[in-house]
């Protein structure tokens, strides 16, 4: 089986290895949402030091998304300039280059976007006491644009692999949850339809960057709340994700607030990630407070997952890629 730094090819993109840098904020951003010198210094450090994929923090796809101040933004055409510089910086450092591109939902506050907050429901988000009002289907239907617009701008800007942020309760994952979307019309009800709304994304993004551009979706398999997604929701989703267009999953779980208590031990989302793989044959990002070179390498030799996001490792120390590779005595 491949270890850690053998590479690996996905819808015609091959990375050099399997480290992955997740997607993180930093809140660095100018105040329009245009990358930051900060940005690029950021990125490039870690580019340099053997990543083999780097997506760039989440980026909101509508200033109505935006989750906070100073959050990268991917909302129109005046950021691909900065855009393509960030790209440019991880692709000459000598890594694969991706951006996750999101939208906040009620994951937000009026005082952020100077509105009522709009979500699938009128359901209060458990870090905010606002609560949204729900989207209408010409909402909905300009948000797929939006999404399909952010997803051009990417590939504009030169990055290799765009991400589908659904984990963590921002607005696709918003509509997946029972918690979040007790709508009743065709984007609410069962899992497959709570998952209409992702469909449309995703087929909105192909019909803009056309099939071979790896897509990946960063998927919340377990909600970890009574009444929310399950482990066995999240494995159906993934496999109706795949048949939608996805690439890659981006394994994670938890909604923002429900506690960390439980996310504690090294490699705590590989067992979601492992079933996803398994149920819909598709390759996988395990992730989960990773920081031992032996442990990320085992669990890919042991076919469980097929590359490892390193995230709090690589902020405490940029070079963690090259200091495992010596490790592991490569």
């Amino acid at each position: 089986m491949p270890g850690l730094f053998d590479p690996i090819t996905i819808n015609g993109l091959t990375l050099k290895n399997r480290i992955v840098m997740p997607p993180m904020a930093n809140h660095i951003a100018n105040d329009d949402g245009d990358v930051a010198e900060k940005h690029i210094h950021h990125y490039a450090a870690r580019a340099r030091a053997r990543v083999g994929l780097i997506i760039v923090e989440h980026a909101y796809v509508q200033k109505s998304g935006r989750a906070g101040d100073f959050q990268l933004g991917i909302h129109d055409d005046a950021r691909v300039p900065g855009l393509c510089r960030l790209a440019e910086a991880i692709r000459a450092g000598g890594s694969a280059s991706g951006i996750q591109i999101t939208h906040a939902g009620s994951k937000t506050t009026r005082a952020v976007v100077g509105r009522q907050p709009a979500a699938p429901s009128d359901v209060t988000d458990l870090t905010s006491s606002e609560t949204p009002r729900a989207l209408t289907a010409d909402e909905i239907r300009a948000l797929v644009d939006a999404y399909a617009d952010g997803a051009r701008r990417a590939a504009e800007a030169g990055f290799n692999v765009i991400e589908l942020h659904g984990a963590h309760g921002y607005l696709l994952g918003q509509f997946l949850s029972p918690l979040t979307n007790r709508r009743t019309d065709r984007y609410g009800g069962d899992l497959n339809g709570r998952l209409t709304f992702a469909r449309e994304v995703i087929g909105a993004v192909r019909n803009e960057v056309g099939k071979r551009f790896p897509l990946f979706y960063r998927l919340g398999a377990d909600d970890y709340t009574p009444g929310g997604l399950t482990p066995e929701d999240g494995r159906q989703a993934a496999v109706y994700l795949v048949e939608a267009g996805i690439d890659c999953i981006d394994v994670s779980g938890g909604l923002i607030g429900t506690g960390r208590d439980r996310f504690t031990e090294q490699g705590f989302f590989v067992p979601l990630a492992e079933g996803i793989k398994r149920a819909a044959n598709i390759p996988v990002i395990g992730v989960g407070n990773i920081r031992d070179a032996d442990y990320a390498d085992l669990v890919v030799r042991e076919g469980r997952i097929d590359l490892v996001a390193i995230g709090r490792a690589l902020l405490k120390d940029p070079d963690w890629a090259e200091k495992a590779a010596q490790a592991l005595g490569i």
